[in-house]
């Protein structure tokens, strides 16, 4: 046989032979504490996103929706523009191009809350009569 068995077999020897001289220990129980399971570990992209103020990642998921918008991906860019609305509430071209994708995929009530929240912040804007007539069509 080779040195590593029995190298092996000699390091193995000290650890049976110590299990069988010690006296046999009684079991006493535990005291009876409460245990604290800990949660599962769960995936990180599991976890609802908090949305906080951030006009920079609104503006990021601005541009990423008028990619997809481009490719005639009107779900996509509809996603995306929704993203942008979560980070800043207040941004009126997020509001407005997600009301032309929802419009877009026929969704005309979400277009229509979408225009609805565009001119809420823009009432002055230079196409508010086009939105205004086109949330009537929508109706």
């Amino acid at each position: 046989m080779s040195r590593w068995v029995y190298a092996l077999m000699l390091s193995c020897l000290p650890l049976a032979a110590g299990a069988h001289d010690r006296p046999a220990q009684k079991s006493q129980p535990a005291a009876q504490q409460p245990q604290v399971q800990e949660p599962p570990e769960e995936d990180a992209n599991l976890k609802p996103q908090v949305y906080a103020f951030n006009p920079v990642q609104a503006k990021k998921e601005l541009d990423v929706g008028d990619e997809y918008y481009k490719k005639h991906s009107y779900k996509a860019a509809a996603g995306r523009y929704l993203e942008a609305t979560r980070w800043n509430p207040n941004f009126a071209e997020a509001w407005l191009k997600l009301g032309e994708a929802q419009d877009k995929r026929r969704y005309n009530k979400d277009a229509k809350e979408a225009y609805t929240k565009y001119l809420q912040l823009q009432p002055d804007a230079k196409d508010a009569a086009r939105i205004r007539k086109r949330i009537a069509e929508l109706r």
